[in-house]
C-alpha cells in the first residue's frame, strides 16, 4: 500500500530524473568557489529571483538566519509574525547566534502584518531600546499569499523608515503560481528573499538566499561561521537546478488537489474546514481534539500520515495525486461514519 504522507511538503523523494541530475553532476570544492553546479544554481536563483547574487545553502533555517545576521548587527532588532518561522520555528537563532531581538507581533487573517501595528512597534532612536533593522515577512504564510498591492506598501513603508524587508518565501513559487505572476512580481519589493528548494519544488535538501551582491557576499561570510561551508555540493545543487527548470508549474497541480481535498472533507460531519479551503498546497481543519487522535491512529492503519491535535494541517505535494486524495477523503468519512454507529 502507497503511504499517504500529509504531515509536510518537505516529505517529497527525488524523481528518477532528478536523481539522474545528480549522479551527473560536475563538482569542486565550493568553499573555494570551484564547485560549477553550486555556480550555476546560485546564478540561476538569482536570475530567476530578480536579484544581484544568490548563496545555496543546506536550509531555509539557515538561509533566514544569514540574512537576518547580515541585514542586523548584535543589539539591533528585527519585527516578525507572531508565527512566523524566523521567530517561532527555528530554534532562536537570531537570538542565540547574533544576539539579534525579535519583536514579534500577530498576523492579521490574510497572512499580512499590520503597517501601522508594524509602525508602533518601531523603537525610538533612544539607548534604552534596540535598534529597529529590519521586516521581516512571510509569503506564504500558513497557506496564504499576501496580495501583491501589500508588498508594494511594504516596500514603500520600510524605505521610507529606513529599514530592510526580508522575505522568507520558503513556498514563495507557491504565491507566484496562485497569482499567475512571474516570481520577480513578488521578489522585487524586498531586499532578500529565502526560497526552499526542498519542500513542494522536491529536491532532497537545500534553500538558497538572493538578494544584493554585497549582502550574499556578508551572506557568505556567516554561512562559514555557522558551519555551512560545504564542498563538493554540487550533487546537491543540480537537485535544485533540476527543481527550479521542472517542478514550479507544476505546483499548480498541488493546489488543487489541496482545494479537492477541501472539497471532500468539508462535506464529512465532525470535520470543519477552515474557511476559503486552500488558497495553495495547504489546508486546515478542524476536529475535536481527542476524536482528531483517534482519527490520526485510524489513518496511520490505513497508509495515511498527518499530525497535529485538534487543528490539523494538510499539506499536498508532486508526492501526492488525484486518487490519494480521494483515498485520503473516503477514509476520513470512514473514521466518521464507524465514530457515529457506535455512539
Amino acid at each position: 500500500m502507497k503511504v499517504i504522507d500529509l504531515r509536510s511538503d518537505t516529505v517529497t523523494k527525488p524523481t528518477a530524473e532528478m536523481r539522474a541530475a545528480m549522479l551527473a553532476a560536475e563538482v569542486g570544492d565550493d568553499v573555494y568557489g570551484e564547485d560549477p553546479t553550486v555556480n550555476r544554481l546560485e546564478a540561476l536563483a538569482a536570475a530567476t529571483l530578480g536579484k544581484e547574487a544568490a548563496l545555496f545553502v543546506c536550509s531555509g533555517t539557515q538561509s533566514n538566519l544569514l540574512a537576518l545576521l547580515s541585514h542586523c548587527e548584535r543589539g539591533d532588532e528585527y519585527i516578525v509574525g507572531q508565527q512566523g518561522h524566523t521567530y517561532k520555528y527555528e530554534g532562536g537563532g537570531a537570538a542565540v547566534l547574533g544576539s539579534i531581538q525579535p519583536q514579534p507581533l500577530d498576523y492579521e487573517a490574510d497572512g499580512s502584518l499590520d503597517l501601522a501595528r508594524v509602525e508602533s512597534a518601531i523603537k525610538p532612536d533612544d539607548p534604552h531600546f534596540a535598534k529597529t533593522k529590519l521586516l521581516c515577512l512571510e509569503n506564504t504564510q500558513g497557506g496564504k499569499v499576501l496580495p501583491l498591492d501589500y508588498l508594494k506598501r511594504a516596500q514603500e513603508f520600510t524605505r521610507a523608515r529606513g529599514l530592510g524587508l526580508h522575505l522568507d518565501g520558503a513556498r514563495v513559487f507557491n504565491a507566484a503560481v496562485h497569482l499567475k505572476v512571474p516570481v520577480t512580481e513578488v521578489s522585487r519589493y524586498f531586499d532578500s528573499v529565502s526560497v526552499c528548494l526542498s519542500k513542494g519544488l522536491g529536491a532532497p535538501v537545500g534553500s538558497v538566499l538572493c538578494g544584493t551582491k554585497a549582502l550574499i557576499a556578508k551572506a557568505r561570510r556567516w554561512r562559514k561561521v555557522v558551519g555551512g561551508g560545504m564542498r563538493q555540493a554540487g550533487v546537491l545543487a543540480a537537485a535544485g537546478i533540476y527543481a527550479l527548470e521542472n517542478n514550479v508549474e507544476r505546483l499548480a497541480i498541488d493546489h488543487e488537489n489541496a482545494r479537492a481535498l477541501a472539497r471532500a472533507l468539508s462535506g464529512i460531519e465532525g470535520v470543519a474546514v477552515a474557511p476559503n479551503g486552500a488558497q495553495t498546497n495547504m489546508l486546515y481543519i478542524n476536529v475535536e481534539p481527542q476524536r482528531s487522535v483517534r482519527m490520526r491512529e485510524y489513518l496511520k492503519s490505513q497508509g495515511i500520515l498527518i499530525s497535529g491535535q485538534g487543528s490539523i494541517r494538510l499539506v499536498t505535494h508532486l508526492d501526492i495525486d488525484r486518487a490519494d486524495v480521494d483515498r485520503v477523503a473516503a477514509s476520513v468519512k470512514e473514521f466518521f461514519t464507524a465514530a457515529a454507529k457506535a455512539a
